[in-house]
């Protein structure tokens, strides 16, 4: 989630400075609880009615967010299940706040979310606040959530949003359910003037399944159709488990000269704002992917590469986030894309793309393969096909 309405890059605690993700996460995922009232088919928490009494407590949760302070600053995002039925909940974002944080909170669109609430949220001070929607009718979103009335519902709150002046952010699952819907769901986006369109691309993990995904010929599709909208679009889009959106952006503005099409090496992720050039957002200094700038603290404090690849690489009861962020085994191969295996191993395009680490592990079972949903043959493989 990005809290920046205006797209400006904010590279951690010293802006101007690129972050090593080696050594710090550019975003930092808390699900604080894993309640919800909720019962999306695709939900990765397998989220439950009542708050799990393992969850971290209220001082875990202190130590939890100084600890990610520590790690050079990066972007904070309450998640859930629900966020908003942690009881806690404004205390603790009002503590991350108070320390030069960036909050954002992504919580489900339920009775739970007043307008108190929202007032509430505003005065502490977050930076975004995130729905999601997954249809342009309420058939396709209630249908998708699992629950009657939730179109209806989450309208009503962005109005209040609306009403308040804060920047919202609008979250959509593209699977089989929605795919033939996007030109309506773009204009729905700007009907409610978000500032941010956070699009994720369906990975089988949790209540997600398989048969629901997009085939790979039309992963390529959307990504082409995104990059189009995002010419013209009045809000930023991002996407997730979508790596190779940016292969797909690089190569069209290649087309238009507006970058070098050039051999992509990690010395340039590294040394240059890439993440300008890919998807013409100055955000992250270069692309985030699972474990790699990104990492997800669950409900009980174990350490994930991210909430959509399920691997333990430590618990914040055990071990501080830093060392198990720099240290886990897990964490370290996924940050090394030469590592990779397959077509995704040799292309030029793995510094910037890498593909999704949690759609390679949901169907393959190996986060080290090839993207199973990319249609794209890398040149050394092309120049091998060429001499044989």
């Amino acid at each position: 989630m990005h809290p920046h309405g205006n797209g400006h890059p904010h590279t951690g605690g010293h802006p101007g400075s690129l972050i090593d993700y080696n050594e710090n996460p550019y975003i930092v995922i808390w699900e604080v609880t894993r309640a919800c009232q909720l019962k999306c088919i695709h939900c990765r928490a397998d989220a439950q009615i009542s708050p799990d009494p393992r969850e971290l407590t209220h001082e875990e949760g202190l130590t939890l967010i100084d600890q990610i302070y520590k790690m050079n600053n990066p972007m904070l995002v309450f998640t859930g299940g629900d966020c908003m039925m942690r009881e806690d909940l404004f205390e603790l974002a009002d503590y991350a706040v108070k320390k030069g944080m960036r909050v954002s909170m992504t919580p489900s669109a339920t009775e739970n979310v007043t307008k108190e609430r929202m007032k509430r949220a505003k005065q502490a001070g977050l930076s975004r606040w995130a729905f999601s929607l997954d249809g342009p009718t309420p058939e396709i979103h209630d249908h998708f959530r699992g629950t009657p009335g939730s179109f209806d519902l989450t309208l009503e709150k962005v109005k209040y949003l609306n009403e308040l002046n804060m920047p919202l952010q609008l979250n959509t699952v593209i699977s089989r359910y929605n795919y033939h819907h996007l030109e309506e769901m773009a204009e729905l986006m700007k009907e409610l003037k978000v500032v941010m369109w956070y699009i994720f691309l369906l990975v089988p993990t949790g209540r997600g399944q398989m048969d629901d995904c997009l085939t790979p010929a039309e992963h390529e599709k959307v990504f082409r159709w995104l990059y189009k909208l995002s010419k013209t679009a009045p809000y930023d889009i991002k996407t997730t488990a979508a790596q190779h959106y940016r292969r797909v952006v690089f190569q069209q503005k290649a087309k238009e000269h507006i970058v070098d099409r050039g051999e992509i090496r990690y010395e340039d992720t590294l040394t240059k704002d890439m993440a300008s050039v890919i998807d013409g957002l100055k955000r992250a200094p270069k692309g985030v992917n699972d474990g790699n700038g990104f990492i997800f603290v669950s409900h009980v404090g174990d350490v994930l590469p991210s909430g959509l690849l399920p691997i333990k690489a430590g618990n914040v009861r055990e071990a501080s986030l830093a060392e198990i962020y720099r240290e886990a085994p897990v964490l370290k191969e996924l940050r090394n894309p030469n590592l990779y295996k397959g077509k995704c191993g040799v292309c030029e395009y793995r510094f910037v793309c890498g593909g999704s680490r949690s759609r390679t592990y949901a169907v393959t079972g190996d986060y080290l393969e090839s993207e199973p949903f990319c249609v794209y043959i890398p040149e050394a493989m092309r120049k091998i096909e060429a001499t044989v």
